[in-house]
């Protein structure tokens, strides 16, 4: 426990109290391995940071974040030196804070609206609750719920990641048996496929699901929905409800043909060597083979000169990775500037720290491949920023006759992804959109289809973390209600 605070601090003298110093390990030290970049808070430093929140009436911050947590209340107990009370309080309204501490962009959340922003650094409000979860899952971890009486009724939970995992634990704290489905071979998700260890250590998702078990949620791994089963198929099994929470996977294609340098043929992209796709090579390289479908075991390989194409997160994630797999020259190609970039400021910063290139304005328009039919250069094409679209960003537009060749025997993909509508394709009554996206109503999670409940990405397209477990939140309050009403 930490010492109290006899005296509790006006809010002039919390606003003049120093921001604690966010460290990350020496990046020629990180890139070497794949354990979290960033150096934990030990009490004393997480207590001085909330200190400095000066506990705003109208709580900004917790408006900002989509699971509406008390920000102000956690941060008084870690004050007064009650972590376990800290970690609980934030746990009344967010399932998983051990994930959303390391993966939300509070940026553009909690932190971006804390009033010290104004004037100084906001609270890290991230950073602190890195710390009182870890603590707590260090010292015997979140406690387990007492459980009500079965309920009788069964729920099949379509998709562990994100959203399916916290449809589970809600639902089985409400006493309903939970099944979660899911292709992969353990449970996880985006969660433990697609999230490198760097970002997140992937015991978090382990002891996630040991808890979920403990709640008596069952997973049945290597289950495809849509193929092996589907959702007319859970209904008819005897399953009370249906949530689908499965992710955005499609990826999004760059048409572009590949060339033989010293032949008259052309493959396409995929047929060629050396090249990838993000999550294929994300997933091969973050994950170890004994976790991954047989066709996934084959290692990555990355020669010298490693392109990544794309600007979101998904991107600076393949740039540290091919980093850490022994590239010698990993860059960036992005046919904006990099004030047009959609992802995160601070993973291009940990990219660039590593040892990570950007080449702005540019986009490929042709892979070259040797006679073995391995890719050796990349034709890019200049551009230039043009009107506004519809994203508010300004278009690109291509500069005729501004070809230029870049050196890369592997390039990578990472162009954003889209919703495969596969898993529904079949389910009578089911309305999707054009984009293959689940139509949802928003407050309750219900679909048009009757028993049937969505959620996250299939919902919404490729999304943040903390947005699917906020719809999950509430599409388990709408299960539950529709599982209540109809009684028996």
């Amino acid at each position: 426990m930490v010492e109290q605070k006899k005296e509790p601090l006006d809010r002039k003298a919390r606003m003049k109290l120093p921001a604690q110093p966010i460290t990350k390990r020496p990046p020629e030290v990180r890139v070497t391995d794949w354990r979290e970049s960033y150096i934990p808070w030990d009490a004393e430093t997480a207590r001085l940071e909330a200190m400095r929140c000066i506990r705003c009436p109208a709580a900004p911050c917790t408006k900002a974040c989509p699971l509406h947590n008390d920000i102000p209340a956690y941060l008084a107990l870690l004050e007064s030196g009650d972590i376990e009370g800290a970690a609980n309080k934030l746990r009344e309204t967010s399932p998983m804070p051990e994930v959303c501490s390391r993966l939300c962009p509070q940026e553009c959340q909690c932190e971006g609206s804390c009033v010290l922003a104004k004037s100084s650094r906001a609270v890290a409000i991230g950073r602190i609750e890195v710390f009182i979860t870890d603590y707590q899952r260090q010292h015997g971890g979140p406690p387990i719920p007492d459980l009500p009486p079965p309920t009788g009724k069964s729920v099949a939970v379509v998709g562990a990641g994100p959203a399916g995992l916290t449809v589970a634990e809600e639902l089985a704290k409400r006493g309903h048996a939970c099944t979660v489905f899911d292709a992969w071979p353990q449970p996880g998700g985006l969660l433990l496929y697609g999230i490198p260890g760097f970002k997140m250590d992937k015991a978090i998702v382990d002891e996630k699901i040991a808890f979920l078990r403990k709640l008596g949620v069952e997973f049945q791994p290597d289950t495809m929905v849509g193929e092996d089963v589907t959702v007319d198929g859970l209904l008819d099994k005897g399953f009370d409800a249906v949530f689908l929470g499965y992710g955005a996977t499609r990826e999004t294609p760059l048409p572009m043909p590949g060339h033989g340098l010293d032949h008259d043929y052309e493959v396409a992209c995929n047929e060629l060597g050396g090249v990838y796709w993000a999550m294929d090579f994300l997933v091969r390289a973050n994950v170890p083979s004994e976790k991954l479908p047989e066709r996934m075991r084959k290692p990555v390989e990355v020669g010298k000169r490693v392109a990544v194409i794309g600007g979101g997160d998904t991107a600076m994630d393949c740039l540290r990775t091919a980093l850490r797999l022994g590239a010698e020259q990993v860059t960036c190609v992005y046919r904006r500037t990099e004030a047009e970039m959609p992802g995160r400021a601070e993973e291009r910063k940990n990219a660039r720290e590593e040892g990570a290139q950007f080449h702005f304005l540019a986009t490929p328009v042709r892979l070259l491949g040797d006679a073995a039919r391995h890719v050796r250069k990349m034709e890019c094409r200049r551009m230039e920023l043009g009107e506004p679209d519809d994203s508010g960003r300004r278009r690109p537009v291509p500069v005729e006759g501004s070809e230029f060749l870049v050196d890369a025997d592997t390039v990578v993909f990472a162009l954003g992804f889209g919703v495969d509508g596969a898993p529904v394709r079949d389910c009578a009554g089911l309305k999707t959109d054009k984009w293959g996206q689940v139509a949802i109503d928003m407050n309750t999670g219900a679909t048009s289809r009757p028993g049937v409940f969505a959620g996250g990405d299939c919902a919404h397209g490729a999304d943040l973390v903390v947005t699917a477990i906020a719809d999950a939140v509430r599409a388990a309050e709408g299960i539950h209600r529709y599982l209540t009403e109809q009684g028996g």
